[in-house]
């Protein structure tokens, strides 16, 4: 993705309180116009929009929303413990390349 912006406004339909998208967010990304999702607050000015989509395939649907949950457990500990973070460095990461030297994947 490409990091756009997009500014949204308040909408009341009905009962139902919530955001309007302009057109353009249709145009640029019409595979999400229809999409449906959630709303996870961040903090009291920021939340992040998952939209889920439809893949068709069911083992990768499977495969997705575990990796999803996986991150987002990932995500929710990051937020709440900031101070156990560790930079991933330079040393971790040939570690890991030797680690995975003799490894082969089919």
């Amino acid at each position: 993705m490409d990091g756009k912006s997009y500014r949204i406004t308040h909408a009341k339909v009905g009962n139902q309180d919530g955001f309007r998208l302009p057109r353009v967010f249709s145009q640029d990304y019409p595979h999400l116009a229809n999409a449906s999702g959630y709303i996870e607050v961040l903090s009291e000015n920021t939340f992040l929009v998952r939209l889920e989509t439809d893949n068709g395939d069911e083992t990768d649907e499977t495969e997705s929303i575990m990796m999803s949950l996986f991150l987002d457990f990932l995500m929710k500990d990051a937020i709440k413990n900031p101070s156990v973070l560790v930079p991933y460095t330079k040393e971790m990461s040939d570690e890991m390349d030797d680690l995975l030297t003799d490894v082969i994947l089919d």
